[in-house]
């Protein structure tokens, strides 16, 4: 009997120990689990990181230019000095092969490869963008609009399919007017009008003034006269998109610019957004909406701004 309850203490005794140490052990495992699960996600995040490198250098080595290359014999690229030698190289490359190039980019062509296609989803994304507002707001029936450098019709199609009073579009490439032109005909559009310009040399008052995609082939000690011309054309709002100059872009493009391909080149202007926005403020614009659309091989800063 005294031995019986002798067990029965040091079981009872016991137990608690046991379940202690038992608990401890857990607490140990568990522990060790979070630090290999830390671990894990920290091999992870340098893995993506890696990745995120290599894309953007094959960003910048595959992705078709705007303009073509003009490389020493070091094969670096030379920025030209004078905005009339970007208009002249922006509007030949725009008119020869930088068309038959973008055309198909802009267009539910399946001849692209993987790169131009997500351009070009990228692209659409900001177009739709434009066009969501606009719906939203509900008066486009009752604006005119000015399109400058509008390509193939991306954006200036589908304003005068919601119903715009009068869409004038422009474009620097006899190229890209004609087939903005053909493919409104085509649908039967008769409240748009296409032709070729520069931007500077676009005149009118017109209610809403977009401007997508264009930015890039603006250096920045020109980019302000850019904008105030955009401005005088508007008796309203201002839309306009650019490549944000931010250090990781920057990065970017300094890498694209030690490799560019057969006759591509990463002649491309990245601005920083703090002198888009103060440039609008000084013509009397306020910002009004904003997006940022940013896919593998695109990036885009989107702006709406008013007259105050």
């Amino acid at each position: 009997m005294r031995q019986t309850r002798r067990s029965l203490a040091s079981f009872t005794f016991s137990l608690p120990c046991q379940v202690e140490k038992h608990q401890f052990t857990l607490k140990r495992q568990f522990a060790s689990l979070q630090q290999a699960s830390k671990q894990a996600s920290k091999q992870a995040s340098k893995q993506a990181s890696i990745m995120r490198v290599i894309l953007a250098f094959s960003l910048f080595y595959s992705v078709a230019a705007f303009v073509p290359s003009q490389r020493s014999a070091f094969g670096v690229t030379h920025l030209a000095s004078t905005t009339q030698d970007d208009k002249t190289e922006v509007r030949e490359y725009f008119n020869t092969e930088g068309f038959n190039r973008w055309n198909k980019i802009y267009s539910d062509s399946d001849d692209v490869n993987k790169v131009q296609l997500d351009i070009r989803n990228g692209h659409d994304q900001t177009i739709q963008k434009i066009l969501n507002w606009l719906q939203a707001d509900g008066t486009v029936q009752q604006q005119t609009f000015c399109d400058c450098g509008c390509g193939v019709g991306s954006l200036a199609i589908p304003l005068a399919q919601m119903g715009a009073k009068k869409v004038s579009a422009s474009d620097i490439s006899d190229a890209m007017a004609n087939e903005a032109k053909r493919r409104a005909q085509a649908l039967g559009i008769r409240n748009a009008e296409f032709y070729t310009s520069d931007l500077e040399s676009v005149t009118g008052q017109y209610d809403t003034v977009t401007c997508v995609d264009v930015a890039i082939h603006y250096p920045d000690e020109k980019m302000v006269e850019m904008i105030e011309h955009l401005c005088s054309l508007s008796k309203d709002r201002v839309m306009i998109s650019f490549a944000p100059k931010t250090w990781y872009y920057v990065f970017l493009k300094k890498i694209g610019e030690l490799f560019p391909g057969p006759s591509k080149t990463t002649r491309a202007y990245l601005h920083e957004e703090s002198i888009i926005r103060d440039a609008l403020t000084k013509c009397g614009f306020a910002v009004q909406r904003e997006e940022m659309t940013a896919t593998n091989f695109y990036f885009s800063r989107l702006l709406e701004a008013k007259r105050v």
